[in-house]
């Protein structure tokens, strides 16, 4: 029986996993039937199958033809559009898919700790990340497709009506995303944008399906199908896509793709903008000491501002946690250790405890918060992850990737790049709360020291982004 809501109870679940979700494969025993592909629709394959196949395939155009630069205010009014007649059954799929996306997020999350510094900073977005595997799930055929479909969480059998329906999932990704900003901002909170696109680079003369690349709008508003040489020269090819990537979105990132393999001849790469303009906060006239660990402090730009937030401090495991409002159902989790060298500590244990409860006990309070103004970029390859986690070959020579092209496909670089802002309203000054005369003052709470954050959205219980800021100023 399929539940009608998912609490956040949920979630924790999820959060639970940062601490300790093992390399092993995880499926999370769950009804998915409202993802799973229909009993008409596979009578549909079926026919499909049996017939001459047509030849909807094309090669993709030279990679220095030129594209319009990315208009994010109206990719956010698309996202927000897409949300705007849900029906109940549209509703479901996003919890589940964001359940999935949150377990999948943590466990590679864990795993790119693992392959960096722990001292450095991390950060990861669960929705892109599964949204990248899910695109190669609806390219895959048997026995890739299977892996694929257990890799993401779902268990199937050998029946057509167990396999999931990568159009639901891809769709279901959609409304996770046009929740987030349609939201966002309510109440005065906080203005988002989320723009995804889509960079996919193929050897010259490799043809690709349209279908398959028609149904990657669902997850990426802008899809970009091109093609280069990257045989002959894998570093001319590596900053002719720099370029062509930078020309596209606009978006500076300081660790863009590198190491390209000249024997690969498909690329997918995943770049994804978010920004939160916080009202009600403003810049700080001077920047402020943070300090790295005990001994070192650098000097950053700080946000501060006063409103209405929940607040929680665990004495016994030295870390506190403090929730603002992005909207209506959207919010910042800020983990803050109370110590600058307790923060591995915090990572392993502050998602160990039950936030639905927490959120009950926990009245809102005014709060004068400050924090640092955030421009972070993260950028990861996910086959250094799938090897992290004892899978490297899910995407390798001996993948069947035949939804995508007819022709021998050699994966190379999957990459997944992330530009996180936090900024304030231009112009406006931190506002005090209307507090009785006799209240409490508003609590000082400054993050001023190693802290690790969460983007979260309650009607999905999908958490967007998860991050480490050791140094605001370092690269991830």
């Amino acid at each position: 029986m399929v539940r009608a809501g998912v609490s956040l109870k949920a979630t924790v679940l999820c959060l639970l996993a940062w601490a300790g979700l093992a390399t092993a494969d995880r499926v999370y025993i769950h009804p998915f039937h409202l993802l799973f592909l229909s009993k008409s629709s596979c009578e549909q394959l079926e026919k499909a199958a049996a017939e001459v196949p047509r030849d909807p395939a094309f090669t993709p155009v030279p990679i220095q033809a030129k594209t319009s630069p990315v208009d994010e205010e109206a990719l956010r009014d698309q996202l927000a559009l897409a949300t705007r007649k849900l029906e109940r059954e549209d509703s479901l799929r996003a919890k589940d898919v964001g359940m999935l996306a949150n377990f999948m997020g943590f466990r590679m999350y864990k795993a790119l700790k693992e392959t960096r510094s722990t001292s450095g900073r991390a950060l990861l977005s669960p929705t892109a990340l599964f949204g990248t595997l899910a695109s190669f799930y609806l390219g895959a055929l048997d026995p890739t497709a299977r892996k694929l479909q257990v890799f993401l969480g779902v268990p199937e059998d050998q029946n057509c009506t167990s396999r999931l329906d990568g159009h639901k999932v891809l769709s279901a990704l959609q409304t996770i995303q046009g929740l987030l900003v349609a939201q966002g901002g309510a109440g005065g909170q906080a203005r988002l944008l989320l723009s995804t696109v889509v960079g996919r680079f193929t050897a010259p003369g490799l043809r690709l399906q349209r279908p398959f690349v028609q149904s990657l709008g669902l997850f990426a508003p802008v899809v970009l199908p091109r093609s280069l040489d990257m045989s002959t020269d894998p570093d001319l090819a590596t900053e002719k896509i720099n370029r062509f990537m930078q020309a596209v979105t606009g978006w500076k990132m300081n660790r863009p793709l590198r190491g390209l393999s000249a024997d690969s001849t498909l690329l997918f790469n995943t770049y994804v903008h978010f920004q939160a303009t916080m009202k009600g906060f403003s810049l700080l006239a001077a920047p402020r000491e943070f300090w790295v660990d005990n001994g070192t402090s650098v000097l950053v730009h700080m946000l501060s501002g006063t409103g209405t937030f929940r607040h929680w401090s665990d004495a016994q495991n030295n870390f506190s946690v403090t929730s603002v409002p992005l909207g209506q159902s959207a919010c910042l989790l800020l983990i803050q250790p109370h110590g600058t060298s307790d923060l591995g500590q915090a990572e392993a244990l502050a998602f160990q405890h039950d936030f639905s409860s927490w959120m009950k006990t926990q009245p809102p309070r005014a709060i004068r918060l400050t924090l640092p103004q955030l421009v972070l970029q993260g950028s990861y390859d996910l086959q250094d992850l799938l090897t992290q986690v004892k899978l490297p070959t899910l995407l390798g020579p001996e993948q069947n990737l035949g939804k995508i092209s007819d022709a021998n496909l050699r994966v190379g670089k999957v990459l997944n790049s992330v530009l996180f802002e936090l900024k304030a309203a231009g112009g406006e000054q931190p506002t005090e709360p209307a507090l009785q005369p006799q209240g409490p003052k508003a609590l000082e709470v400054t993050l001023n020291s190693p802290f690790l954050f969460a983007v979260y959205e309650k009607d999905t219980t999908a958490l967007h982004f998860l991050g480490r800021v050791v140094n605001p100023q370092s690269a991830a």
